[in-house]
């Protein structure tokens, strides 16, 4: 789903992306590692396309011995966090090595947040609205408008409307005002 270059847009970026991130990348992987016990990178199983579940990488900032469920759902997420996770996620620096699934297609830049695979009410949520048939995105409409902080039922709604306009004028626009949000460390929980 989506317009005829949506892909190739993705792709474009990203190598791009990994140009400009590569050092980054490498200098977050190396605190993560010197900071914690366990794996660089966590592996987050992960729904996508038509509820395929895929496995996700991001930057690990939990502790190893962390449920596996949302963070909201955590009593107090920020006794599980690793000594750089908040800034990690403040940060979203936790967030770059998603360019991975962005490579492999399995995710593109702009599209709805995978949901967890354990997040039953969203995937009912999205499956009943025809999200499901998109590709998830590293950012998305609901990003944008309020991130961590939306209920699901809105966020669902942000993904129809989403899934009802998408266009290359607006993932543009979504790009963009993602930058801002993450320079300006809006809407992002612990």
């Amino acid at each position: 789903m989506g317009y005829p270059s949506k892909r190739v847009l993705d792709l474009v970026l990203v190598l791009l992306g990994l140009l400009i991130t590569f050092v980054p990348m490498l200098i977050v992987a190396l605190v993560v590692k010197l900071t914690s016990r366990g794996p660089v990178l966590y592996w987050s199983d992960r729904i996508g396309r038509d509820n395929r579940v895929f496995c996700m990488p991001k930057f690990r900032t939990m502790r190893v011995d962390t449920p596996a469920v949302a963070t909201h759902l955590l009593g107090d997420p920020r006794h599980f966090l690793t000594p750089v996770g908040g800034f990690l996620r403040k940060t979203s620096l936790d967030e770059l090595p998603q360019v991975w699934s962005v490579l492999v297609g399995d995710m593109s830049l702009v599209g709805p947040r995978p949901a967890l695979f354990n997040q039953d009410d969203l995937i009912a949520l999205r499956t009943t609205a025809g999200v499901h048939r998109l590709v998830p995105g590293l950012t998305g409409w609901a990003q944008v408008n309020g991130r961590d902080e939306l209920p699901i039922p809105q966020k669902v709604g942000y993904d129809t409307a989403y899934l009802r306009d998408i266009s290359f004028r607006l993932d543009i626009k979504i790009l963009f005002l993602t930058i801002l949000k993450v320079l300006r460390r809006e809407g992002v929980s612990h």
